[in-house]
């Protein structure tokens, strides 16, 4: 079925942009059944003529939802539905937000999502997006795997790593992934069978998930102001598990003391260092402090995902590892066949390779300042402390106890706003209570209006913090 026989209705009085109200109508049509994968869409042309729009309004709803994944276009062919939002008819928002398979809410169509980890696509530029996409598609298929990943990538890998993480390494120490939870996946398969491994606590359960599948023993380890609190690793650890840069979910980074003495002793009890660095490249305070993996290259296998900085559906990600265990990592990839699919990476090689990318983190650095000023502001006098560090797209939202974040995640998803609170990061019973605040993916109005819903169900948990 074609986009021409949809009801898309615009509304011109609504502060969303034109293009934002087509992109979210035709994802309410695939949830809702009206669409199904496989359909082909009307051409930008034809629907901008129906609608009585320009076509830069349809091209860039398109462009969006090629972007998330929901469509695909193939060349002389047209584009073509591949794949369905969740639908809200079958998933209620309470139950979304606390989906127990990822950890990560997952979004009603319409909702407002202000969940942590998401990418802020409207800093993307979409003419460098398509083409990147072309120029990798012009690229002569490759006869055999490279089991390492792309050359092309991971030579722009090393150039970002040096240039934005302050990391040198040289093409033949990188590993393209599919992402973060990919290579921690690898990385879990070459402990021993029932390891213990230290893991922040609260931490990022995704992560935390993806160890104990591996039948990996997680170990609760505290984190303060200053980030894990090394002084509390137990002995007999294989690995720490960590996010230095800016600890999820409380946000601070690790100190440069506990950074010092986090490799000293790695080297001294011999455990691994599991560095996800899912957002380091964002910040925009301070300069970052060393990585763990230029202070301990010996003992720290560095983690780096593209999910942050560009959309997690190019799945792209990297892996710096000590030399021997590089070689261990490659050893199994050939032995089982396993290697990342390297559309995503030549899309970031393009990216790199005509400076689009590094263009791409200065527009989001600013944006992203702009929008964590914004919901300060927005949550200011609502008597909830607001911590993390400016750095990221999530800040923390203190609440008086669990009940009160219970109801808050409640009320707000019954409100349409989608969030992500503290209890669901906790392997112990709590110690901190709120909700970590995403402010990327929205477009700003949506983003202005969940923040105002929030700060009022905030406003009230703490005037009353009891019944909350």
């Amino acid at each position: 079925m074609l986009a021409d026989d949809l009801p898309i209705v615009l509304d011109r009085c609504r502060p969303e942009p034109l293009a934002v109200q087509v992109a979210d109508a035709l994802r309410a049509a695939a949830s809702g059944g009206l669409l199904r994968v496989g359909d082909r869409l009307a051409s930008t042309r034809a629907l901008a003529s129906r609608l009585g729009v320009s076509r830069t309004v349809t091209a860039a709803a398109y462009d969006q939802l090629l972007a998330e994944g929901w469509l695909v276009g193939r060349r002389g062919s047209g584009t073509f539905v591949t794949a369905a939002p969740p639908s809200a008819r079958h998933r209620p928002a309470t139950a979304a937000a606390h989906a127990p398979t990822s950890g990560r809410p997952v979004a009603a169509a319409g909702a407002i999502d202000l969940t942590s980890g998401r990418p802020c696509l409207d800093a993307l530029d979409r003419a460098a997006w398509r083409r990147a996409w072309r120029v990798a598609s012009d690229r002569v298929p490759a006869g055999e795997p490279d089991y390492a990943g792309a050359l092309e990538f991971r030579q722009a890998v090393v150039d970002h790593l040096l240039r934005h993480r302050g990391l040198p390494a040289g093409a033949d120490q990188v590993l393209a992934t599919a992402g973060t939870t990919d290579a921690l996946d690898e990385l879990a398969a070459l402990l021993p069978a029932g390891a213990s491994v230290g893991f922040e606590e609260p931490g990022y359960r995704r992560a935390a998930e993806t160890l104990v599948a591996r039948g990996i023993r997680l170990v609760p380890v505290p984190v303060d102001g200053d980030g894990l609190r090394v002084d509390r690793l137990p002995s007999g650890l294989a690995a720490v598990y960590c996010t230095p840069a800016h600890q999820f979910p409380l946000g601070p980074r690790l100190s440069a003391a506990r950074r010092v003495a986090l490799v000293e002793r790695a080297r001294a009890e011999g455990f691994l260092v599991l560095e996800d660095d899912y957002d380091g490249e964002l910040r925009y305070d301070v300069a970052p402090l060393p990585l763990l993996a230029a202070l301990g290259p010996d003992v720290v296998a560095y983690l780096g995902t593209s999910s942050k900085l560009l959309t997690p559906t190019l799945g792209v990600g990297w892996l710096v590892a000590p030399p021997a265990m590089h070689a261990e990592l490659l050893a199994a990839r050939e032995r089982a066949g396993m290697r990342p699919s390297p559309a995503g990476q030549l899309v970031f090689a393009a990216l790199a390779d005509y400076g689009d990318l590094a263009r791409h983190l200065r527009r989001l650095r600013a944006e992203l300042t702009e929008r964590r000023a914004r919901v300060v502001a927005a949550l200011s006098g609502t008597g909830a402390a607001l911590l993390g560090d400016a750095a990221g797209a999530h800040l923390r939202v203190t609440l008086p106890s669990a009940a009160a974040e219970r109801a808050l995640m409640a009320a707000a998803a019954e409100a349409g706003v989608l969030l992500q609170g503290l209890l669901d990061c906790h392997r112990c019973p709590p110690s901190a209570f709120g909700v970590s605040l995403g402010y990327a993916r929205p477009p700003r109005p949506a983003l202005d209006r969940g923040v105002a819903i929030v700060a009022d169900l905030v406003r009230r948990a703490w005037s009353d913090p009891v019944s909350g």
